[in-house]
């Protein structure tokens, strides 16, 4: 191979193309372009070929007269749309452009759908709006009226809002002896609907607070949506202490102002609402303080008058308190001799009653009654006695009477009893044949023997 200087050696079976691009690397750099090109689009469209599968994901176009583009709502993102979008809606989307790299797709993947025109959060709030209304949620009879002077003040919000602090600030400066309790919630996100309905059971179930302030601070629609839940404006509905709705700005409006007992624009205005000023009430404290004085100082001035003329009227009360004393004594006298008889009659009966006791001591009854028992026991041993020999001797006679008649005395004189094959006694001659076999039982053993002759006897003699 031959090189002159002038540049590297070439091969001339080095292949000089450029370099292609797999499919894959090219679907990938498209992919970057758009994601890096499309931060992120709203788009509007009619909604086609509209599917759910069991992922739960969705998948969709949207077209208009000339042209259509794929879409993908992922589950995460479509379980917080509150209307199913069907075929033929016009719809607004917003989302990212990209590209699905294993077919070359062009598509959005959805992070937000609402119905073009009207916002889906605004109709959903006018659907809620009237299925309350027609419930009677929104009626005035069932509102419940606020206490003139809380005795203590719950406030269902966030701890770390600025809504707490507006309260607090104003609560300190119109009436700062008024107890308040804070149950706490999230006011925003997915969480929040059941947050603020268990915090709502909690101030019921506590039991102190005699009004409720349900808020926050301001928000975007989408922020203060937790406030617009069916679930929330049915706890309000259902909650026995009277509740004030203190939600955003004033121009903001929620299903729970509706719901509510009272409608505060701002929860600083509610707090403003349900507190009384403290200065009104020091003034109204002293006008009063000054006319109790002026009454008061009347009263004790009339009742001295009236005094004056009563101790004109009082005789000395030292002589009604002799007559008593005289006649204290003499009850105190009659008392006395009325105790000392009682005390006699009662030591004469309990004398009595004393030797009753002695001759009834149920020490003496047991004494007796040991003694009976002992002589009935010994007359029952005697007796037991007396019978187990009778009846002794009245066995050991029996004994002997059946020893006569025992078929083993007889066996013991000399006498057998002889039984065939078959186990039945014999008694005569005739009912064996030569050559059967036969038992005979003696008084001590049996034997087996075998037939070998039978005489039947004289044909004269009995049986």
């Amino acid at each position: 191979m031959y090189n002159d200087g002038a540049g590297p050696v070439t091969s001339p079976l080095q292949d000089t193309r450029p370099r292609a691009l797999s499919v894959s690397e090219l679907n990938h750099q498209a992919r970057h372009l758009l994601e890096s090109s499309f931060m992120q689009v709203w788009v509007e469209g009619e909604l086609s070929g509209f599917s759910r599968p069991s992922s739960g994901h969705w998948y969709f176009s949207l077209k208009d007269r000339k042209c259509q583009i794929r879409c993908a709502m992922f589950r995460g993102m479509n379980q917080r749309i509150r209307t199913l979008p069907k075929e033929g809606d016009q719809v607004r989307i917003r989302g990212k452009v990209t590209l699905y790299e294993n077919r070359g797709d062009f598509q959005i993947i959805a992070e937000h759908i609402e119905p073009a025109g009207l916002g889906a959060l605004q109709l959903a709030f006018e659907e809620l709006k009237r299925k309350l209304l027609a419930d009677g949620l929104f009626d005035q009879a069932r509102k419940k009226p606020l206490p003139s002077l809380p005795r203590h003040i719950g406030v269902v919000t966030s701890p770390t809002g600025a809504a707490i602090h507006d309260i607090l600030t104003v609560l300190a400066r119109r009436c700062p002896a008024i107890p308040v309790t804070l149950y706490p919630t999230a006011v925003q996100g997915k969480a929040a609907t059941a947050d603020i309905v268990e915090a709502i059971g909690a101030a019921q179930n506590h039991g102190v607070a005699d009004v409720l302030i349900i808020g926050r601070g301001g928000g975007s629609l989408e922020d203060l949506w937790c406030f617009n839940e069916e679930a929330v404006a049915r706890a309000i509905a259902a909650c026995s202490i009277p509740t004030v709705s203190a939600v955003g700005h004033e121009v903001d409006v929620t299903i729970a102002d509706f719901v509510a007992d009272l409608r505060a624009p701002t929860p600083s205005a509610a707090a403003e609402k349900i507190s009384p000023d403290q200065s009104d009430w020091l003034r109204q404290l002293r006008e009063r303080e000054f006319r109790l004085s002026n009454s008061m100082g009347l009263a004790l001035r009339r009742l001295g008058t009236q005094l004056g003329h009563l101790g004109a009227r009082l005789r000395d009360p030292r002589r009604a308190l002799l007559d008593k004393a005289q006649r204290m004594d003499e009850l105190e006298m009659r008392l006395g001799k009325a105790v000392r008889q009682r005390l006699a009659t009662v030591s004469i009966r309990n004398d009595h009653l004393s030797r009753r006791l002695v001759l009834q001591s149920p020490r003496r009854q047991l004494s007796e009654n040991r003694d009976t028992l002992q002589r009935a026991s010994e007359r029952l041993t005697s007796v037991i006695h007396q019978n187990l020999k009778l009846r002794r001797d009245s066995l050991e006679h029996a004994a002997q009477t059946l020893h006569v008649v025992s078929p083993l005395a007889t066996l013991g004189r000399g006498y057998a009893i002889v039984r065939d094959s078959d186990g039945n006694i014999i008694r005569k001659a005739s009912e064996v044949s030569t050559g059967d076999t036969i038992s005979t039982r003696v008084a001590r053993g049996e034997m087996m023997a075998t037939v070998t002759s039978v005489e039947t006897g004289d044909p004269n003699t009995p049986d």
